[in-house]
């Protein structure tokens, strides 16, 4: 039988996860499956994201569909976004492509069920991997300040610091090291909500990222496609802010863009941030 292993990310899978069957607590957009397939996972199992806009929560099942392999997603309201244990526990599959669907896993099955079942399946062999396009962008060439969008908190750097970053990543917190995935200062941030889901899970970073400082809002699943930065800036709605942000003007129902450009023609805006670098 196949090894499996539960994760709290796509982000963090290595040379081990190769042929395995995986559960991440990762939304199930594109990007998300192609970080899955790019480790040469036998199966993967993600979340939802609340499916959203262009069901973009579940782009990924297509994605890894027409490179062979088997993928499902569990309902963001079964399983807290970004807790690979708890997903394992309580996860109940909302979503399975057809080669998932070949190896028994179905709608309405738990999540330990499915990966009985896709342990079951034959080794792989290593596969070609689809390419996506560019996940890290500048949004605004222009501006007195640089909004970076990311389609994964993972790619942001260290010379983001100071920026106003939109990033595609859900909003969760990662349970294992109740990492916001923030390790620098920038001026402001985004992410995706997730649809909330489990806890109000897909709004977890808020929090955390209030405490270091930095103001940071979600945008709602409806809005804008996750794992899709470009998205999330063109059409993102604000769906909830922290104190930092609300200090700053932010408020639920604004586009993210025009929340963006008010700070942006805001001279004194991320001054603080620009004398500490």
């Amino acid at each position: 039988m196949l090894q499996s292993y539960v994760l709290d990310s796509v982000t963090v899978l290595e040379a081990r996860h190769r042929g395995a069957v995986v559960v991440a607590a990762s939304h199930g957009g594109v990007y998300a499956g192609y970080l899955a397939a790019r480790a040469n996972v036998a199966a993967v199992i993600l979340n939802d994201a609340g499916v959203g806009k262009d069901e973009a929560g579940i782009g990924a099942l297509a994605y890894l569909q027409a490179l062979g392999v088997c993928a499902a997603a569990v309902d963001h309201a079964s399983a807290r976004i970004g807790d690979g244990e708890d997903m394992r526990r309580s996860g109940v599959l909302s979503h399975v492509n057809p080669l998932a669907r070949d190896a028994g896993c179905r709608q309405g099955m738990y999540v330990e069920e499915a990966v009985t079942l896709l342990r079951r399946l034959p080794s792989v062999e290593s596969y070609a991997v689809l390419p996506v396009r560019e996940a890290r962008q500048i949004l605004e060439p222009n501006a007195r300040i640089p909004v970076i969008g990311i389609d994964s908190v993972s790619l942001l750097l260290p010379e983001d610091a100071g920026a106003l970053v939109v990033a595609a990543s859900h909003g969760g917190v990662l349970a294992a090291s109740q990492s916001d995935g923030v390790p620098f200062g920038v001026a402001a941030i985004s992410f995706h909500d997730a649809g909330g889901g489990k806890n109000d899970a897909g709004f977890g970073r808020l929090a955390p990222l209030q405490e270091k400082g930095i103001a940071a809002v979600t945008v709602s699943a409806g809005s804008a496609r996750i794992g899709d930065a470009r998205s999330c800036y063109q059409s993102g709605i604000i769906s909830r802010v922290n104190a930092c942000a609300a200090e700053l003007g932010a408020a639920v129902g604004q586009p993210l863009r025009l929340c963006y450009a008010s700070w942006l023609s805001d001279r004194d805006f991320g001054m603080k941030e620009e004398e500490s670098l």
